[in-house]
């Protein structure tokens, strides 16, 4: 990107496997702040969009609370939203609300100087050390909820016809969430045109969107929203609804293009824990507070994190039987350092302040093992976490496959950095203080892009 980015974010606490195992969680009398009262400060004419669409209502949507944040399933009735609001009132929004009002999150601010040829993402580093298996969040930063960069053209297509090949089983909308849909693609294209004025355009007296960088118009009354994020957007979603009766929060709905060893088909209708059931320590040590943060998360506090990975080349989507699998237990006795890239799959989550749903979104972003050279530390933090990892951590991350040709060259650079006086003699491996990102980031991320 080529706007000036702010400082990095707010370190916020960790969801720690390092507790003893929960029982398991009790969500269904658990709600997250009530957003109902905006109604209040509010009139409903200044958060009005422009044009009457009634939302789509159905039982799986409707929960309970009247923003009350508590109350006992017993009394667990079809009234609203896990935000407060009622299913009456959310019938009076017409398309586009204000979403920055209606959940706390403000909208970007414009960009006009981003040039799309030149853009390249923020260069995630998301490593620790102590390396635990956390969540790991930090406060989502407003301006940065969805990057693009100088691929985009070439990724909205790769991701078209990887649809048109994989059909279901990369896109699909349960029923029921049709409304938080919709809603998803309001809140994005909103985003968008606030973000790059000069790229993207609402015109709400017909409902179409235009893409100046694809140089397209989409009917927004007649196309699905999950297909607009497809044609628009290069991120996977992921849409989270709440079970009524159980507090649970269920994948409903979502695009899924950039999934390695498993896909949208194999995971859809599943719980969180049942989500992540492969994840080492996640059902003992992890599963209860993971339930009780998205029972609990407000619209106003969305979160980032990222989750990361080396690979040979660039794999995006990998399907459960796809070939390909097989390569990542096996080492290549030929594999040269070119080939291993660092690939960060940068995540936010939120919730949508009307429907009460969980939006999830990440994008594949991959970096050339080799420009950690002249990265402060991160030659050394990385090679202290392939070297001291937990086993079944590295195994599930599929580390090995590339250890044997990443391990030595990492580790002759971190001797090199010390040699140079980079990083500092004695220096024990540890997160660095610019995590996610690295000293110097700045400087290198606008040399690459030209400036």
């Amino acid at each position: 990107m080529t706007a000036c980015p702010s400082d990095p974010p707010e370190r916020h606490d960790q969801i720690s496997i390092d507790q003893k195992p929960s029982p398991p969680p009790q969500c269904a009398a658990v709600l997250p702040p009530d957003r109902r009262h905006i109604l209040d400060e509010h009139s409903l004419a200044s958060l009005q969009g422009q044009v009457r669409q009634v939302a789509q209502s159905s039982p799986e949507i409707k929960q309970t609370g009247f923003g009350q944040g508590i109350c006992k399933p017993e009394v667990i009735v079809e009234q609203a939203t896990p935000t407060g609001f009622t299913l009456d009132e959310i019938k009076q929004f017409r398309d586009f609300p204000d979403y920055a009002t209606l959940s706390g999150v403000p909208l970007p601010d414009a960009s006009p100087e981003f040039l799309i040829e030149r853009a390249l993402a923020r260069p995630y580093r998301p490593f620790r050390w102590p390396y635990h298996q956390t969540m790991s969040y930090a406060k989502m930063e407003p301006n940065w909820w969805l990057e693009l960069d100088r691929n985009y053209a070439a990724a909205i297509q790769q991701r078209i016809s990887l649809y048109e090949k994989h059909s279901a089983a990369v896109l699909d909308v349960q029923p029921g969430s049709e409304a938080a849909a919709k809603e998803l693609m309001e809140i994005a294209i909103q985003f968008l045109c606030a973000r790059y004025p000069h790229y993207f355009l609402l015109d709400l007296s017909t409902l179409t969107f235009h893409n100046r960088i694809l140089s397209t118009s989409t009917d927004l009354r007649s196309t699905p929203p999950m297909l607009v994020l497809l044609h628009n957007i290069p991120e996977d979603f992921a849409l989270m609804i709440r079970d009524p009766y159980t507090g649970l929060y269920t994948f409903r709905a979502g695009i899924i293009l950039s999934a390695l060893g498993w896909s949208l088909g194999t995971k859809l209708g599943l719980t969180l824990s049942e989500i992540h059931d492969p994840v080492p320590d996640y059902e003992d040590k992890l599963r209860f507070s993971m339930d009780r943060f998205f029972a609990k998360l407000p619209t106003d506090k969305p979160i980032q994190r990222g989750s990361w990975g080396l690979e040979v080349d660039k794999p995006l989507f990998v399907p459960p039987r796809d070939p390909r699998k097989t390569e990542r237990i096996v080492q290549d006795p030929n594999l040269t350092i070119d080939r291993i890239h660092l690939r960060v799959d940068w995540q936010t989550l939120r919730r949508l302040p009307l429907s009460g749903a969980v939006a999830f979104n990440f994008k594949a972003l991959f970096t050339p093992l080799e420009e950690f050279r002249d990265e402060p530390g991160v030659p050394a933090l990385v090679s202290k976490i392939l070297r001291d990892g937990k086993e079944s951590i590295m195994e599930y991350k599929g580390a090995w496959h590339t250890r044997h040709v990443a391990l030595p060259s990492l580790e002759a650079w971190a001797k090199e950095q010390i040699e140079m006086g980079t990083v500092e003699e004695g220096w024990k491996a540890a997160t660095l203080d610019e995590a996610p990102f690295f000293e110097g980031w700045r400087q290198k991320w606008s040399r690459q892009q030209g400036f």
